[in-house]
């Protein structure tokens, strides 16, 4: 028997509000997926995201409760260049989400920003700078 990484799990506070913003990202959900209890969109190389509701949670784990303060997930999603990542962080920010951090080039070699969702979980946004983009 092994054990094999499949799946991205997210509970969600609003699952259209989540829907609506991971859309914005190019993660595709099913049409109705804003009105259900659980939906997943395929990722590249066969795995998947998945994002549940609180209550969905709570109905197998009654004594679920999110967790306090910061949130200690986050997905990271490589852009296509540094311009990328400027045009993806001022997209969300103009549609009125969270940005964590402005994007700038960072020591480690990447033009790089974060996003908070709607439930306050990172998303890194990132480029290779330079040379190092090929």
């Amino acid at each position: 028997m092994t054990a094999r990484f499949d799946a991205i799990g997210l509970v969600v506070s609003d699952m259209a509000a989540s829907v609506a913003f991971y859309r914005r990202l190019g993660f595709a959900f099913p049409e109705d997926a804003g009105h259900q209890p659980h939906t997943e969109a395929p990722l590249p190389g066969g795995l998947r995201l998945m994002l549940d509701t609180e209550e969905t949670v709570r109905s197998f784990l009654p004594g679920w409760r999110p967790p306090s303060g910061a949130g200690r997930t986050s997905l990271a999603l490589r852009c296509d260049g540094p311009d990328e990542v400027d045009a993806l962080y001022a997209e969300l920010t103009g549609a009125g989400y969270h940005g964590e951090l402005k994007p700038w080039d960072a020591f480690w070699g990447q033009r790089y920003a974060v996003v908070l969702d709607p439930d306050g979980n990172g998303v890194d946004l990132f480029a290779p700078l330079g040379a190092a983009a090929e």
